[in-house]
């Protein structure tokens, strides 16, 4: 019978697990321009948070504006890979989620980054329609004015 983990246990695997992958990228630091690394070994060394999710910046592959902002885990981050459909999880649902399959509004993958550290992705897509799902082009409509100490609703991002 085995034995179960306490939280202090559960959180010192945690964190050597954390150390390794983090020793991944630390180790690749150093890599010159060009060079070629296996695509399942970085996918292993990604840093996924305690929930085993990560979080995902979508930005249009075209003009960069960034659309959205949304998690996967690694089974969503592999059919993404597997099919180029920008496929997430909702944390709300707890369900994955294909962008487009219900409204229509497909993300096509068109390049994938990972971020120095391996704990956030950064997607280049081709966008159908809107990002957001209260129809605007991206999710970041709030301007917040510091100087005017108030919130603009504004779909521009100038």
């Amino acid at each position: 019978m085995a034995c179960a983990r306490t939280a202090a246990q559960k959180n010192k695997h945690i964190s050597e697990t954390t150390a390794m992958k983090d020793s991944y990228f630390i180790e690749k630091e150093t890599l010159a321009e060009g060079e070629r690394l296996e695509l399942s070994s970085l996918l292993a060394s990604l840093n996924f948070n305690s929930d085993g999710l990560i979080p995902v910046i979508t930005q249009d592959a075209d003009d960069k504006q960034v659309l959205m902002m949304a998690w996967m885990n690694a089974d969503t981050l592999e059919k993404t890979l597997h099919t180029g459909l920008m496929t997430y999880w909702s944390r709300s649902r707890q369900a994955e989620w294909i962008k487009g399959k219900s409204s229509g509004h497909w993300q096509q993958l068109v390049s994938m980054r990972i971020d120095c550290d391996g704990d956030t992705i950064l997607c280049q897509v081709n966008q159908t329609g809107a990002a957001c799902h209260t129809g605007r082009r991206h999710c970041f409509y709030f301007k917040v004015s510091a100087e005017q100490q108030e919130v603009v609703i504004n779909s521009g991002l100038s």
